[in-house]
Formats: C-alpha cells, sequence, structure tokens
C-alpha cells in the first residue's frame, strides 16, 4: 500500500507489513566540484538523503549516470563510481547495478530503496506545536559552490562544503528517531527556508526562526553579499516571500537562507530532549543548531 510521498519531491513510501515500509527515492545532480572521487561522494550521500529524512535505512542502489564517453576518460568514470562505492560501505547499503546513457553534459546520482517502521516515518507534516526545530548541517552550499565555478572561493571554504556535503544523515536520521521527531525533511534545492515554508504549512503550524543560530558554512555570507549567488536560490526566496515576516533581517542574510543547497543537513523538530540531541550530533561532527520553534498556526515563518 502507498503510505505518501510527504517528505519532499524525490522519495515516497510502500507499507509492506504492519512493522515494515518499503521507501524508494531518486537524485541527480551535475558535477559540483572537479574532483570526480569526491562528486561521486557527493552525489552518492545527496541520493540517499531522502531515506533518512523518511526515518529509514538504505538498502540497495543503482547508479545512473549520464555520461560523455567520446570526452570523457574510463579513468574519470572509474574515480566518480569509486566515490559513490565508498558512500555505500560507509552506509551500509550494496549497489546492484545502473545504467547509462550518452549525455554532452555528465551527470549522476542514485536510485536507492530502503526499509522503515511505518509507525516511526519521519514526515515534513509532522511537525508539532511547541517543537524545536533542529538542523543538523551549515548552510551556503550554492553560493559557495557558484563562487568557486567563478574561482572566486577561498580553498577553506571550498573545504569546509565538500566536507559537510560529504557527511550522510544517517547520524542525524538516529538521533532524531531516538529523540522523538515526527516532522522532517532534509534542506536540498528549496532552500531552509523553502522546505521549512513546505514543512509549516502542511504541518499547519508557524515557526519563529532564530536567525542567527543558524549555521553558515565559512565565507558563505561574504561571497553571498559578492553576488555569487546561484539562480535556484533567489527564486527560492522569491517563491516564499509572501509567507515571511522578515522583521529586520537584511538581504544578504534572506539570500544565505534560501541558498539552494546539494547534500544539506536535515531539519526536524523535538517537543523535547533538543539540548541531548544537540549535545550527540556535535560529538559525532555535525555543525547544528537549534534554530527556532513550532507554534499552531498557517504556514507563517518569522524572522527574529
Amino acid at each position: 500500500m502507498l503510505v505518501g510521498t510527504e517528505t519532499g519531491d524525490d522519495a515516497a513510501v510502500w507499507r509492506i507489513s504492519d512493522d515494515r515500509a518499503l521507501v524508494a527515492t531518486v537524485d541527480l545532480i551535475t558535477p559540483i566540484v572537479d574532483d570526480a572521487r569526491i562528486w561521486g561522494r557527493v552525489a552518492a550521500v545527496n541520493s540517499v538523503s531522502d531515506v533518512y529524512a523518511m526515518g529509514g535505512r538504505p538498502l540497495f542502489a543503482l547508479n545512473l549516470l549520464c555520461w560523455n564517453s567520446a570526452e570523457l576518460p574510463a579513468a574519470l568514470l572509474d574515480e566518480l563510481l569509486a566515490g559513490a562505492a565508498e558512500v555505500a560501505a560507509e552506509c551500509g547499503y550494496v549497489t546492484v547495478g545502473g545504467h547509462t546513457i550518452d549525455d554532452p553534459e555528465p551527470k549522476f546520482g542514485l536510485s536507492v530503496v530502503g526499509e522503515a517502521h511505518p509507525q516511526r516515518l519521519l514526515r515534513n507534516s509532522g511537525l508539532r506545536d511547541g517543537d524545536a526545530l533542529v538542523l543538523t548541517k551549515a548552510l551556503g552550499t550554492g553560493v559557495i559552490s557558484t563562487a568557486a565555478k567563478a574561482d572566486r572561493a577561498a580553498p577553506a571554504a571550498i573545504d569546509a562544503m565538500i566536507a559537510s556535503m560529504c557527511r550522510p544523515n544517517a547520524e542525524a536520521a538516529t538521533v532524531a528517531l531516538d529523540a522523538g521527531a515526527t516532522g522532517a525533511t532534509d534542506v536540498t534545492g528549496f532552500g531552509l527556508l523553502g522546505h521549512l515554508a513546505q514543512m509549516a504549512r502542511v504541518s499547519r503550524v508557524d515557526v519563529t526562526l532564530d536567525v542567527d543560530a543558524v549555521p553558515v558554512l565559512p565565507h558563505a555570507r561574504d561571497l553571498a553579499a559578492a553576488d555569487h549567488v546561484p539562480g535556484g536560490s533567489r527564486r527560492n526566496l522569491d517563491w516564499v516571500r509572501d509567507r515571511l515576516d522578515t522583521g529586520c533581517i537584511d538581504e544578504v542574510t534572506l539570500t544565505v537562507l534560501a541558498d539552494a543547497q546539494t547534500s544539506g543537513g536535515l531539519l526536524f523538530g523535538l517537543a523535547a530532549q533538543a539540548a541531548e540531541a544537540i549535545t550527540r550530533l556535535r560529538s559525532c561532527g555535525h555543525d547544528c543548531a537549534v534554530i527556532g520553534r513550532a507554534v499552531r498556526g498557517s504556514g507563517l515563518i518569522r524572522l527574529r
């Protein structure tokens, strides 16, 4: 039985028994860094993220590859697939095959199937009145990657971006479930504000966002101020403006909050144990924070 597609755009859930559901998801990205192995890692982590955002664990995956075989050497492809294989080993799923097509612009991603308990699913409609909001990765990958393509990003910014994108959300999902979360999503292409606006609307809550508490990658704000902003981030902000009470928040900060992320963190709500969850996540290396609170409402986001 189809249970729903409530984590975002790319995942669906089928309940196959009282204690087991299958989660299916798919994602593709173009190269976000020059190093093929790192691209493979980022693409795999990004693809498997929706399984974790639903509180599941990945079981198996299929590689999906668009490749310009006339111009790109086989050694580069070997590195790409090796990076993805490293993530599969870390996350405990098996890559069982894949599909390749010729394409002038290379793209890579995975179709992933995982499992979850039907009564412990995390949904983007699951935020509750009084929930504290936990974000498990810093923002800014869109801004930094855009600046890097223009050769304007410092090595420290690029290194921080890569480290963030290569970190799977497995530990974050475990912490969320153990702490009693019911509402969660991963922060990806629609940015924090876009994903949060959708969560608030379908959960029927308003959100007060503590802007100063939101973690941001090194140099990301300065790069946004220098207008190294992807088109997707601008569209995200335009889309969400009518749901925002921005207060005195400046435009650069709004842009970072709407920045389109690749392989972003989880955003989830906790009725209790938020401090313990943060401590546990930080001990695992996550750049995380409690960034706001939900109250019963109609989907408004207040920035303070």
